[in-house]
């Protein structure tokens, strides 16, 4: 596993650093909830926190937010430290997973909630709450209630109160999970437009990876209560850096084998699952003889009748599943050493008389390239 001072220096620090995590670990009774995290994020960035439940994700967002302190470390804002500020001192906001607005206030009088118990004057407050109400699109709506409302609408809501206090630094928590597949894509759209826009730094929490690829500048993949990849959605898709973020952004095929020829511009992998050796087209550190995992998307196989004429990177086996996705395909194969492989396949190749169908035998490949060597 990558270790988290690795990950932060991955971050490619710079003059637009606007938050830096130094070193924070949490510790709740007798478990580690943050284990030692290092992450910086640029100014006006939009960054997601991603990981599955427990990860300590939403912790970390806390202690951002200052409703928990770090056990240990420390937390700079625009080169403030923060770490034992209060919640109502910094200049940061929060948008709650369940919005948390006021059932018996009106749209207007949930934005305004917050700028009231900071004392700022009436016609302020007022030409605050319609600007922001404005940006997300929700003037019209100003005086119903919470339960007048679509989810996207109330999250809508949830967003200008959060934005109407200018905060420096927004962070979401699980923005979307209260929405449907197809509202949450078009508010994910609007949401970016939005805090571009107003050019705020955000940090977001999600659990969801499309989520994160869609939205995010950049990601920090958590597992455990460690950061073990910070990159872009395309760098952190493209080269994972071990076996769990392989497989926890997107889908991957993972063979394990053993370096057998290691040469500066190539190695070959010997794995029990294919007839012939992997041949990767690039060097890596590992030395022969050394056992490691190689990650192949499903995108990046290619399915036939008719065996590769290529000596390297191909497998034999039966179509033992289909599941049809509109666009396209995905295709389990199960390889003659019993082995499961997903393909990925478009659907203009659906659409011709050479789509294979189920039970049928195929050979899957690919190109010498299209391989990921991972050695945890």
């Amino acid at each position: 596993m990558a270790d988290s001072r690795q990950a932060v220096q991955d971050t490619a620090v710079d003059a637009d650093e606007f938050v830096r995590v130094e070193d924070v670990v949490k510790v709740f009774g007798d478990t580690v909830a943050v284990r030692g995290v290092n992450v910086a994020v640029r100014r006006n960035e939009l960054f997601s926190l991603l990981g599955s439940s427990g990860c300590g994700k939403s912790t970390l967002l806390r202690m951002l937010a200052g409703f928990e302190t770090p056990s240990s470390g420390r937390i700079l804002l625009d080169g403030q430290d923060i770490t034992g500020m209060p919640p109502y001192r910094r200049p940061v906001n929060m948008m709650f997973q369940s919005y948390a607005l006021f059932p018996h206030m009106t749209v207007e009088g949930n934005v305004a909630f917050g700028l009231k118990q900071e004392g700022v004057p009436a016609n302020e407050i007022y030409e605050r709450v319609q600007e922001a109400l404005e940006l997300v699109q929700m003037g019209q709506y100003a005086r119903r209630k919470p339960h007048q409302l679509s989810g996207g609408q109330q999250q809508r809501v949830a967003l200008a109160r959060s934005l109407v206090k200018r905060p420096k630094l927004l962070l979401l928590d699980e923005p979307m999970s209260a929405l449907d597949k197809q509202i949450r894509q078009k508010t994910q759209i609007e949401l970016v437009r939005i805090i571009q826009q107003v050019g705020v730094t955000c940090i977001m929490v999600t659990h969801d990876q499309d989520e994160a690829m869609t939205l995010s500048d950049r990601l920090a993949v958590m597992t455990d209560g460690q950061i073990v990849q910070v990159g872009s959605p395309q760098d952190v898709y493209t080269f994972p850096s071990n076996r769990f973020v392989a497989g926890f952004i997107g889908s991957t095929n993972l063979f394990t084998g053993t370096i057998v020829v290691d040469e500066p511009d190539h190695i070959a992998i010997e794995s029990d699952d294919l007839p012939r050796p992997l041949f990767v087209s690039h060097g890596v550190s590992e030395p022969l003889g050394m056992e490691v995992h190689v990650s192949i998307r499903p995108e990046q196989l290619l399915l036939s009748r008719e065996q590769p004429r290529v000596e390297h990177n191909w497998g034999f086996g039966v179509v033992s599943h289909v599941a049809w996705l509109g666009s396209h395909a995905r295709y389990q194969v199960r390889l003659s050493s019993g082995k499961i492989v997903e393909v990925s396949v478009s659907g203009r190749q659906l659409a011709g008389p050479d789509a294979p169908g189920l039970d049928e035998e195929v050979y899957v490949s690919w190109d010498n390239d299209s391989a990921m060597v991972l050695a945890s």
